[in-house]
């Protein structure tokens, strides 16, 4: 059995790790080694998060391991990232909550069978690479969102308290937690477990031996444990209904709500944050490595699978996680063989030992998720990226703000109208070159806006000015004024350019020439022409007006 495992490491599951030289018998010992201790340590990252995520997501503990175990047996085989580890994530807890709240968990695995089924479609057609487009502003505010929500329900779960529901609600329900924690003891006991789990999530880390044995977080789930056990502590415990009693396979009733409006709502949103969170850590995980990189839509393909097969056994979302796809490269894995063992260990668990859920704490679980609600918060990201890129910390906080205030589909929506917005605006840039003679600074009475620098050509040639910022100046009655039109020409920027057009002397006669434009959309060609048959009739020769490269048939003259 061990020699089968080792050949499949070596010649299907990717590329021989170091262990000897190549071709060598020791190379693929060495990668199955690599492998298997990898694959341990990823469990134990595994458990305490799948329960978690399921305990926090409002269904049995016992869904969280099936969707890491499909995770691992299923999409840890299929082709697309070699190290990246899939399951239950934090990202997903909000919406998977708020759609068992809507819906019930009975609706859950048709709504995860479908986001899977759209997933394995996009793969198909090549859509994978097209997530990389998403705003990384909107990405992060989307995270920030999570965090933000996760943290204010995973506090009443601290102190053993039901959360009152929406993200607002629960903000606004703090002071009344308080209130109540502080009156009771069984409450304060539950805080005292949960507030432990978040210090040891912190500090073990510090701990570089102890670090090395025992992952943070099964160490603070585990010392919440023994804490509860030793002084037996009244506090809420996980209910543990058997692995085959926990899956709910979608019924024939379910599937007839795919065709509701808010169920579609729910699938699509499910889709894009799977995929957009599943294609981030892959790109995030391949800067860990130096082995083969993502296929992205192989990677959608098999994200979608284990969706698929989680929809149809009534479990959580999967998405790559990077938590556990970090310490999976940490610990040294070579091919895709230690993620589908750390599938095997949690079959196993969740066979073998389902009793062993009953004795964890739910203030202990609640820690584990506000600790990675608050990594979910890009805290570090937010001064320089305000430094540097203000439009983009704008589009990352309302992001943000919309998820709490509203939802997580309407929130993501919001953020990405957001960043259009804001990358059309950017984009928008037009000014107008003004050329002619006497263009100067002296007396008269027309005004012409002119920008701060004038870009002059030497001696014989006419001065040329650039109307981007509004200095009045004047002009002396001459020849023609010529006037070029360079960027482009949406409606974003229409007041202002009108604003600049209508400020040219009016004694004087304009030759508007286009042709420096590179786009120039229906709402500014409508408004140039309109301006210049204005002044034709208001004017009299020789303040006449012209444009020139006008993208459209006939010219106005």
């Amino acid at each position: 059995m061990r020699s089968f495992v080792q050949r499949i490491s070596n010649s299907r599951l990717g590329p021989p790790g170091t262990g000897g030289p190549p071709g060598s018998a020791e190379a693929p010992r060495g990668t199955f080694r690599a492998d298997f201790t990898a694959s341990l340590v990823v469990f134990l990252v595994a458990v305490p998060l799948c329960v978690g995520v399921a305990v926090a997501s409002g269904v049995p503990a016992e869904l969280g391991l099936v969707t890491g175990i499909v995770g691992g047996l299923l999409t840890g085989f299929l082709p697309g990232s070699s190290l990246q580890v899939s399951g239950p994530a934090a990202g997903l807890t909000v919406l998977v909550y708020e759609a068992v709240k809507e819906y019930g968990v009975g609706a859950l695995g048709i709504i995860v069978l479908v986001a899977g089924l759209l997933q394995l479609a996009m793969g198909a057609l090549k859509l994978g690479r097209w997530f990389r487009a998403i705003s990384v502003a909107v990405v992060q505010g989307m995270l920030a969102g999570i965090g933000l929500v996760l943290i204010a329900g995973q506090v009443y779960a601290l102190a053993d308290a039901k959360a009152p529901g929406s993200g607002l609600a629960n903000l606004g329900g703090l002071p009344d937690l308080f209130m109540d924690t502080v009156g009771s003891n069984s409450a304060l006991a539950a805080l005292a477990i949960g507030v432990g789990t978040i210090a040891v999530l912190v500090l073990w880390p510090r701990w570089k031996k102890g670090a090395k044995i025992l992952p943070a977080p099964l160490a603070a789930v585990a010392l919440a444990t023994l804490a509860v056990f030793a002084f037996d502590l009244p506090v809420a415990r996980v209910e543990v209904q058997g692995l085959l009693g926990a899956i709910q396979p979608p019924g024939a009733d379910d599937f007839s709500r795919v065709a509701e409006f808010g169920v579609i709502g729910t699938v699509l949103a499910f889709t894009l944050i799977a995929s957009a969170e599943s294609l981030f850590s892959a790109a995030a995980v391949d800067r860990l490595h130096d082995g083969p990189k993502t296929d992205y839509d192989k990677e959608l393909m098999a994200q979608g699978a284990g969706n698929a097969v989680c929809g149809v056994l009534g479990a959580l979302p999967m998405t790559a996680v990077i938590v556990r796809s970090s310490a999976n490269v940490s610990a040294g894995a070579k091919t895709k063989l230690s993620r589908i063992l750390h599938g095997v260990w949690l079959l196993v668990f969740a066979a073998a030992f389902p009793a062993a859920l009953g004795v964890i704490p739910v203030a202990a679980l609640a820690g584990v998720l506000v600790h990675a609600g608050w990594k979910l918060m890009p805290i570090k990201d937010i001064r320089p990226l305000w430094r540097e890129h203000r439009g983009e910390a704008v589009v990352l906080a309302t992001t943000a703000i919309a998820i709490v205030v509203t939802n997580m589909f309407e929130g993501v929506l919001i953020g990405l109208l957001m960043a259009v917005a804001k990358t059309a605006w950017e984009t928008s840039h037009v000014h107008l070159e003004v050329s002619g003679d006497g263009v100067s600074g002296g007396s008269h009475t027309h005004s012409v806006v002119v920008a701060k620098s004038v870009h002059g050509s030497g001696s014989g040639s006419a001065p040329t000015a650039t109307l981007d910022e509004a200095e009045p100046t004047t002009a002396v009655a001459a020849g023609p004024v010529r006037v070029r039109a360079v960027g482009n020409a949406t409606f974003l920027r229409l007041p202002r350019l009108l604003d600049q057009l209508e400020a040219l002397p009016a004694d004087r006669e304009i030759q508007l020439d286009l042709s420096g434009l590179r786009h120039l959309d229906h709402a500014c060609e409508a408004a140039l022409l309109g301006w210049a048959e204005q002044r034709r009739r208001e004017l009299t020769e020789p303040a006449g007006v012209s444009i020139d490269h006008m993208p459209v048939r006939g010219a106005v003259s």
